[in-house]
């Protein structure tokens, strides 16, 4: 019988390498680290990000920073280097416990000279310890010799020919044994933002080396440690490394002794494993699915679990998760509408103190997007399509082609995708519904909803022919069509915004009026504005045939209709076949943006306005190609019209 906690391979495939990688990503919600192994391998992506440690890029915007290389661990067996790439893997595999995160490496691994060794890599980003991270190396030789071990503190990364760290100092404190130093360390800046990080290593070793030395090697301090090798006896080596930065310390500028302070704490391998899985055990007591009869589903569920709880923050209020989580380089850590529609209803109801975490990051951001919305002409607050470490807008206006990277693609969403500040609201909303917590809602999320009513408020557009409220020239979660006018997602969601933003209003006047007339002192929350949200929110355009269709955007319906199956088979998205601007001139959307408006408002729509919509608009939808974010929705709203199958 499968266990049912644990992810495995049984080989090594390069060609999957970088998959692979992500898929054994392990964190600890203050930072993560990918799967690369730690004696390295050929054009491996191997990274480790911090939370909240962004670096500029030349081109415009901000990156989360690939952190200083806490892995590289060499060994060689009489002289010969452990490889992948060379000698030969008489047998290999890897797993990773998502019970308690601990990721492992077994390799049974002759020498290009036939010196035979088993060699077991563990490790783990300690979740009772956020600072802490750990790794263990064993080696069983079948020879008499020598076995070294190299191991190292890497401060030249890089995100894909981006550097951007300087290393600053870096050095080792000695210990009373000979040539052996009891605590290495690295201080590293970021290059534009000038965040320090620090990292302190320290080694634990089951056997005296006969040899040890210090190598100073600029940015990459190094501890290398020979062994005398005898037959069918391990050797084992733990590496703990204690990391910290200036956003971490009371004294920004020194964050080398809080480094040191955790990678002292503990006293063997076996107290810091214990301690970490207890963590895990507590996590998995509020978090864990149980799913009978479906092997594949129950361990499916427990991993993408896992993923959100290694990238969640538990203790920083100045960050989010971004869109990748921290397990790889795309969209550059920054934040989208992700945290709070995908991510932030399985912490509401699990872990409500990580979901205020990450509402506490939109709240504490609310200037950023007052100023925005300012910038562009508007009251009230317009949150960033995609956001970082301040708030501010971090899309980038262009990027590469997909197809052809000599050329750029103009990226609209940061301009024009403005549905993210309904999003954010109803985020804040729905966590106060779900745990009652009514102190942080009065001191926090109604501010949330009720700047961004003033928003919609004043984005909405006047149309003196039809007599309605609009807004045009947007993008809806469907990116396959932009600069259309009203589509169905972003006006309903801005009517709930408005009218939520009233009810609220009125509770507090209820409840805490002393907070309702700062509120409404602080915002400018007039009774002609309060008129104003009443005659917007009651005049917004809705695009619905009298049958209970809804039209995703104004014209839709009139767009070339494609049927996508007889494009089958085919390995590339619609937007790619067609090209841009010819996909957007077809009834093909990415994600189903009129099937997540009835998912998010489902009291607002009828069961058979629910079935119709979702016959619609599921033979149009890019389901394989288009965007990660349809298929979870589109199989619960299959579940709500009965199609178990298509779920």
């Amino acid at each position: 019988m499968p266990d049912l906690w644990i992810v495995s391979e049984d080989s090594f495939d390069p060609a999957k390498q970088h998959h692979k990688e992500t898929i054994f990503t392990i964190g600890n919600g203050y930072l993560s680290t990918r799967g690369a192994f730690e004696e390295g391998y050929v054009d491996d992506h191997r990274a480790t990000f911090v939370h909240g440690v962004f670096d500029d890029v030349p081109i415009g915007f901000t990156e989360l920073a690939n952190a200083p290389d806490w892995l590289p661990l060499y060994v060689l067996l009489n002289g010969e280097r452990f490889s992948l790439s060379s000698g030969r893997v008489e047998s290999y595999e890897r797993h990773l416990d998502l019970r308690t995160g601990v990721l492992t490496r077994k390799v049974r691994w002759h020498s290009p000279s036939s010196h035979a060794a088993t060699l077991i890599f563990e490790r783990f980003a300690s979740l009772d310890d956020e600072h802490l991270l750990c790794l263990r190396c064993s080696i069983a030789p079948d020879f008499d010799g020598t076995v070294e071990i190299r191991t190292a503190l890497n401060s030249n990364m890089d995100n894909e020919d981006i550097a951007h760290w300087q290393c600053v100092e870096q050095g080792a404190f000695p210990s009373s044994k000979r040539d052996l130093r009891e605590v290495t360390y690295l201080r590293t800046r970021t290059r534009a933002t000038g965040i320090e990080l620090a990292q302190a290593m320290r080694l634990l070793v089951s056997h005296t080396p006969s040899q040890s030395a210090f190598w100073d090697t600029q940015s990459i301090p190094t501890l290398s440690l020979t062994f005398a090798a005898r037959r069918g006896e391990t050797i084992t080596v733990d590496k703990f490394v204690g990391i910290a930065t200036s956003r971490d310390t009371t004294d920004p500028t020194d964050p080398v002794s809080m480094a040191v302070e955790h990678v002292k704490s503990p006293q063997s391998w076996e107290s810091a494993l214990e301690a970490h899985q207890q963590a895990w055990g507590r996590e998995w007591e509020r978090c864990d699915v149980q799913i009978e009869g479906d092997d594949e589903a129950q361990i499916a569920i427990r991993f993408n679990l896992f993923q959100l709880l290694i990238a969640a923050p538990r203790h920083d209020t100045h960050v989010n998760i971004g869109a990748k989580t921290l397990s790889g380089f795309g969209y550059r850590g920054h934040s989208f509408w992700d945290t709070e529609i995908f991510i932030l209803p399985l912490f509401i109801y699990t872990a409500p103190h990580i979901a205020r975490n990450l509402l506490d990051y939109r709240f504490e951001r609310l200037a950023a997007a007052r100023q925005k919305a300012q910038t562009n002409g508007f009251d009230g607050a317009q949150f960033p399509w995609e956001s970082a470490d301040i708030g501010e807008e971090v899309t980038p206006t262009w990027v590469p082609h997909y197809a052809d990277r000599t050329k750029l693609i103009r990226i609209w969403t940061g301009d024009i995708e403005i549905h993210i500040s309904a999003d954010i609201a109803y985020a804040a909303y729905l966590y106060w519904q779900v745990t009652g917590d009514e102190s942080w809602f009065i001191e926090k999320g109604a501010e949330l909803v009720l700047d961004t009513a003033k928003f919609w408020a004043s984005r909405a557009e006047w149309n003196n022919e039809a007599e309605h409220y609009e807004f045009n020239d947007v993008i809806g979660p469907d990116e396959y069509h932009d600069h259309v006018d009203n589509n169905a997602y972003t006006n309903y969601m801005a009517r709930w915004n408005l009218q939520t933003a009233l009810e609220v209003l009125g509770w507090l006047k209820l409840h805490t009026p002393a907070k309702a007339d700062e509120l409404s002192q602080r915002l400018g929350l007039s009774p002609d504005l309060l008129a104003r949200w009443k005659e917007v929110l009651t005049q917004i355009y809705l695009p619905v045939r009298p049958n209970g269709l809804i039209e995703q955007f104004e014209g839709y319906f009139q767009r070339r209709d494609v049927d996508l199956a007889s494009l089958e088979p085919r390995e590339i998205s619609a937007q790619a076949l067609f090209g841009i601007e010819g996909c957007n001139e077809t009834q093909v959307i990415k994600q189903p943006d009129v099937l997540m408006l009835q998912y998010l408002l489902r009291s607002d729509f009828t069961g058979e306005q629910v079935q119709l919509n979702y016959d619609y608009y599921t033979l149009r939808t890019d389901h394989t190609y288009g965007s990660s974010l349809g298929p979870s929705i589109q199989a619960i709203m299959a579940c709500d019209v009965g199609k178990q199958a298509d779920a």
